[in-house]
Formats: structure tokens, C-alpha cells, sequence
């Protein structure tokens, strides 16, 4: 995401977000944002067709990865981006406690098949089956053609 669309989503003036990047470089690792370089700008503009580019520029817009966009929520002050890392915060506190209840149940699971003879095999292992996530194919690239003739 673009410095200049990630500055209106958290409601903030584009040079607001820049600035305050720039004061906290050492929370951005190249994996979370980069500078665009001017050859990258001038070929995105050149892919747009409206122009909403606010003109002239001094410097190419940054480019944020998902986690860059989540970090530079962190350092801003605005209504919007404290309220996107509040979220952010939730929804790791709320998935660490899925992954802990899920352990949990894997352990109580294991605790009753020591514990019951092998009778119960069959149903312990269908119990594991459907809490395993299924590993998704690959997908091919490309069409399938049938051969009518």
C-alpha cells in the first residue's frame, strides 16, 4: 500500500506518515516498507488512469507491506490508527487463546485414549482426524482441455 493511501486510511496528511516513518526507521525493516525509486513510480503512474496524485512531488511514495502498514498504525496518533492497533492487539490476544484452548484439547484427548482400552481406537482416531488441518493441493496453472474426439 502506497504512503499517500495509507496516510488517508488512518486519517492522517501523507507527510504526517513519512514524517513520522522517518523518525522510527528502526521499526521498518525492508520486509515491512521500501521507497518506490523513480523509474517504479513513473510506470505505476503510468498503469493508473485517473490522476489523483496530488501533483508534484519531491520524493516516490513509500510502499507498505501488511506488516508495515500494521506498524506504522503504531506510531501514529490519529482516532483511526490507534483504533487499528487496538484491533491488531485483540486479534492476537484473541488467536493466541485459540491456539492454547486447541492444545489443551489435543492433551485431554490423548490423556482419555491412555486411559479407555482399545475399543475406543477407531473413535480417538477419528477425533484426531478432524482436528488435523487438511494440507490444500497445489493448484494447477492453466486450462483443462478435453479431447471430444
Amino acid at each position: 500500500m502506497l504512503s499517500m493511501h495509507l496516510a488517508e486510511l488512518y486519517g492522517v496528511e501523507p507527510r504526517t506518515l513519512v514524517q513520522a516513518v522517518k523518525r522510527n526507521m528502526e521499526r521498518f525493516p525492508e520486509d515491512f516498507m521500501f521507497q518506490l525509486n523513480n523509474d517504479e513510480f513513473d510506470n505505476l503512474k503510468s498503469q493508473i488512469v485517473t490522476s489523483s496524485w496530488g501533483g508534484l512531488r519531491r520524493a516516490t511514495p513509500y510502499a507498505f507491506t501488511e506488516q508495515g502498514a500494521i506498524m506504522a498504525a503504531t506510531i501514529l496518533n490519529s482516532p483511526r490508527a490507534v483504533e487499528m492497533s487496538i484491533f491488531v492487539v485483540r486479534a492476537f490476544v484473541k488467536l493466541r487463546g485459540m491456539i492454547i484452548s486447541h492444545k489443551d484439547l489435543k492433551q485431554k484427548i490423548e490423556e482419555m485414549e491412555k486411559k479407555y482400552d482399545s475399543q475406543f481406537k477407531i473413535v480417538f482416531t477419528a477425533i484426531k482426524e478432524l482436528m488435523t488441518t487438511p494440507e490444500k493441493p497445489a493448484r494447477k496453472i492453466g486450462f483443462k482441455i478435453e479431447n471430444k474426439y
